[in-house]
């Protein structure tokens, strides 16, 4: 690497875009999301796969995305088509690159391979070598029952994703509904699944970013879901229609008062501990006693109001001034 590169980007929302669709794919570029990938797996057709990575790399290299993540979504490693995915799209538009999606990972080999390729096309082609960014895909129960070690495989990795609809199927859920709990389970049937992803991500300093809702019309039901994996801790969702983007960015950013509140924390701990506030270990913010383990939880919201945009309204007052 040739100097430090931010892995830790705003993804409250991750939409989805067909590669091979043109039109969606101009679309997507006014869309408020924070990420947008660029599909070339599931949403592309077997025989659309070799166009749409040429249409991927036009857009991305002409298209306006600022402010957005741009990521590809390639094919999994079982497949012939991986190779040429990632090589035809990161000659072509590695530059206005940011991550490789990679689905279906199973162990962290595949991770490891996808980050030698990426070095020796950066290399070829003169990028900053480890500038771009990987995101796994979790789809099956090899996968996360490897997941500790997917999520340590690679400098390069940015994110772990639940992926909903593969990973029913491979373990036999009795559902047909992507996301929804099984018929005659009253507890949460993805609470384990989404918690393992958690941690592995928050171990290795990650994020976890939870996958589609495909009811796509239900937007009532998607906030539903996606409030599940917010408030367990997660960092975004991903969005398939463009209904659902508003819900995901409101539901995985904090609230104002929260948000105002972990400033103030911040605040008031800054003060305390400097020489000017007695250098004490804790404090009282209102009644409110705050110590460093506040501060950290603090910067957990702080830093997600930030990154979402948001302006708080209240300042720190010094006590006594």
């Amino acid at each position: 690497m040739t100097g430090p590169v931010n892995r830790l980007r705003p993804r409250r929302s991750c939409h989805a875009v067909p590669g091979s669709n043109p039109r969606f794919l101009e679309k997507a570029q006014g869309l408020p999301a924070d990420q947008v990938f660029l599909d070339l797996e599931d949403a592309c057709a077997p025989l659309a796969k070799p166009d749409a990575r040429h249409t991927i790399v036009k857009f991305l290299n002409e298209g306006d995305w600022t402010g957005k993540t741009r990521v590809v979504r390639v094919n999994d490693w079982t497949t012939h088509w991986t190779y040429r995915d990632v090589v035809t799209v990161v000659e072509g538009a590695g530059q206005n690159l940011d991550c490789i999606m990679l689905p279906k990972v199973q162990d962290a080999q595949q991770v490891v391979a996808l980050d030698l390729l990426l070095t020796q096309i950066e290399k070829t082609m003169g990028f900053e070598v480890g500038k771009i960014g990987i995101e796994a895909q979790i789809e099956n129960a090899k996968g996360l029952v490897n997941v500790d070690e997917i999520a340590a495989a690679s400098p390069r990795l940015e994110a772990i994703i639940f992926g909903p609809a593969d990973f029913m199927a491979s373990i036999n859920m009795k559902s047909l509904v992507v996301g929804e709990q099984p018929p005659g389970y009253d507890a949460d049937a993805y609470h384990y699944i989404l918690m393992r992803i958690l941690m592995a991500a928050r171990a290795n300093d990650l994020q976890a970013i939870d996958g589609p809702y495909l009811q796509i019309r239900d937007t009532d039901a998607f906030a539903t879901v996606a409030r599940r994996a917010a408030a367990l801790g997660f960092d975004g969702k991903w969005t398939l229609h463009p209904d659902q983007i508003g819900p995901a960015n409101e539901i995985f950013s904090p609230s104002q008062e929260d948000y105002d509140h972990a400033e103030l924390i911040l605040d008031a701990y800054e003060y305390c501990t400097s020489e000017a506030g007695g250098m004490k270990g804790s404090a009282m913010l209102g009644d409110e006693m705050i110590d460093e383990a506040s501060r950290k939880m603090a910067l957990v919201i702080s830093g997600k109001g930030r990154a979402a945009g948001m302006t708080r309204t209240s300042k720190f007052e010094i006590p006594g001034a």
